[in-house]
Parts: structure tokens; sequence; C-alpha cells
């Protein structure tokens, strides 16, 4: 009968440690499940970053390339506007010249102030001025007086050099050893960056008269 007591105390003594370990493993899932969800979540969060971070950089790459296509589309069209406008504005150059060359007065004072202009940069020396078949004979009757206020101490001979033009002077050194170009489709080649920019200024409203390109 006396082991009955101790039997009962040993198994009391089970049964508490049985309890703490029960315990003991319940704080330990409890810590483990803890840090699961807590991986879980920033896990999550993490991921969630990512997504956002790879939808941003996916929306500034779109931004971009319509960005870049927008501004594409307007060059173009800025180009095809300057172009438009540029031939606009050589027509117009043109058609202003064609009527100072109809006028023999006025067209003698363009001739003279390109023959002088050309004259101021040639070296020293006798001179050939060079203008159309048409306009030799239409320059002849004026051009001693003409010659001596445009260059004033050298002798300018006329001639004619049959190439077609819209008028104008080719200038050149007697012994040709400098020329100068100052026939309408030459200036209007050397005022080719210019007529652009004009262009382009009027695409703002705010080109220059156009009538110094004839006279300049």
């Amino acid at each position: 009968m006396e082991a009955n007591p101790q039997v009962a105390q040993l198994e009391e003594a089970l049964l508490q440690q049985a309890e703490s370990l029960a315990r003991e493993h319940l704080k330990n899932a409890e810590a483990s499940r803890a840090r699961i969800v807590a991986e879980s979540a920033e896990k999550l969060k993490l991921a969630e970053e990512r997504e956002v971070l790879a939808a941003k950089v996916e929306a500034e790459r779109l931004v971009r390339q319509r960005t870049q296509a927008a501004e594409t589309r307007l060059a173009a069209e800025l180009d095809r506007l300057r172009w438009a406008l540029t031939e606009a504005a050589l027509a117009g150059v043109r058609s202003a010249f064609r009527e100072r060359v109809a006028d023999e007065a006025r067209y003698a004072e363009i001739v003279e102030a390109w023959l002088a202009a050309a004259a101021q940069t040639l070296p020293p020396g006798d001179l050939v001025a060079e203008v159309r078949g048409e306009d030799e004979p239409r320059l002849a009757a004026r051009w001693s007086a003409l010659a001596a206020r445009a260059a004033p101490g050298r002798r300018v001979t006329l001639t004619a050099h049959g190439q077609p033009s819209e008028g104008g002077v080719r200038v050149r050194l007697a012994d040709g050893r400098a020329q100068v170009d100052q026939t309408f489709e030459a200036r209007q080649a050397r005022l080719a960056d210019d007529l652009a920019r004009v262009a382009m200024e009027r695409l703002f409203a705010s080109a220059p008269d156009l009538g110094a390109l004839v006279y300049g």
C-alpha cells in the first residue's frame, strides 16, 4: 500500500513535466508562428514594393517613349513647315527681284550695289563684270557712270556670262585670280541659312522684312 503514494507522486511529477513541456512547445510554436507571419508579411511587402517599382519604371518608359515619338512627330512637322515657309520666302524674294529687274533704273541700282560690294571684297586690279546676255545692252548705256560710282579708280569691263540666271552680276579680277558671284542664285544660296531662320521666325509670327534679302 505504501507504493501507491509514491506512484501517485511520480505520476503527478510526470504530469507536471508533460504540462511544462507542452507549454514550452506551445510557446515555441507561437513564436515560430509569429516569426513566420512576420517574415511572410515582409516578403509580401517587398514583393509589393518590387511590383510598384516595376510598374513605375514601365510607366516612365512608356511616357519617355510616347514623349520621344511626339517630339519626333513635332520635329518632322516643324521641318515640313520650315521647308514650306522657306520655299514661300524664296518665291516671294524671286518675285520681288523680278519686279526690280523689269524696272531698268531700279535694276541698275541693284547691280551697282552688288558690284560695289564685290569690288570692296576683291584685291586691287582691273575687274570684269559678267551679266546676263539680255542685261548687257540694258546696262551698257549707263555702265561708265555706274562702274565709276561702284568701283572708283578701277576699270570695270562689262560682258555677258551666258549662264541661266534671274539677274545680278558676277565680278572677277581681269587676270582671273579671284571672283565674287553676286548673281541672284549665288546670293540666294549664301542666304539659305537666313531664309531658314526667317521661316522659323515666321512660325512664331516675328519675321523681318524680306526686302533686306534683295538689297542686303
